[in-house]
């Protein structure tokens, strides 16, 4: 009968970045891609911001397949070998962070950022790791079903978590966000809630009107 096994094996993953580690940097965002999304897709959104004051960070997810070949898209995680994929993002996520970060004043104000799947992904390796981070922004996407996040209420207290979504979303329906709202208020984890007329995409002016009236 045939046998399963597992065996860690290194990989190359690729990272893109607007902004130079430096002590002169004032914020550091690390941000997560979509499902079928590249970090080189992603990051376009914040060429906006002043890359003398802000580093961006868009690690790409390890799974790469053909979306509308010859297109190629990523995943962070499918549900085949789950949990090893978790395990392997998770750990590529805080190495990435832990690189930047000690690059950079101790006084840097950190910014989680996720799209769609990109959000699930954040909160799993922020909740494996425990980093420091000030805001978390979570758009057009949903928190992870399968966790308790009642022991991490003081983790989350002098944290700032804004949910933003398109009014729009071809992949938010009422049910789903009602759950969120539902969920997150049984789990002890309070949002700040943003929406705008559009669908799932990162709308660039919402973007930085949440930057400019509620991070900076």
């Amino acid at each position: 009968m045939p046998q399963k096994h597992t065996k860690t094996v290194q990989r190359t993953a690729h990272y893109y970045t607007i902004g130079t580690p430096s002590k002169t940097v004032n914020y550091f965002w690390l941000v997560t891609h979509g499902y079928g999304q590249l970090a080189s897709q992603i990051i376009h959104k914040f060429d906006g911001f002043d890359s003398a004051k802000h580093l961006i960070v868009a690690p790409e997810a390890l799974n790469k397949f053909y979306w509308k070949r010859p297109q190629v898209g990523a995943t962070w995680m499918t549900s085949a070998h789950r949990l090893d994929e978790i395990e392997d993002y998770t750990s590529y996520l805080k190495g990435i962070y832990d690189e930047f970060i000690s690059q950079l004043n101790k006084d840097v104000k950190i910014i989680l950022f996720g799209f769609s799947q990109g959000c699930q992904t954040q909160f799993r390796w922020i909740l494996k790791a425990q980093p420091n981070f000030h805001h978390f922004i979570i758009w057009a996407g949903l928190m992870p079903d399968d966790i308790d996040f009642k022991p991490f209420q003081n983790y989350f207290k002098d944290k700032q978590l804004h949910w933003v979504y398109g009014d729009e979303d071809e992949f938010l329906n009422e049910t789903l966000l009602d759950w969120q709202t539902n969920h997150a208020k049984e789990q002890g984890i309070d949002f700040q809630t943003t929406t705008f007329h559009g669908k799932h995409r990162i709308d660039r002016t919402v973007l930085h009107e949440l930057w400019e009236n509620k991070i900076k």
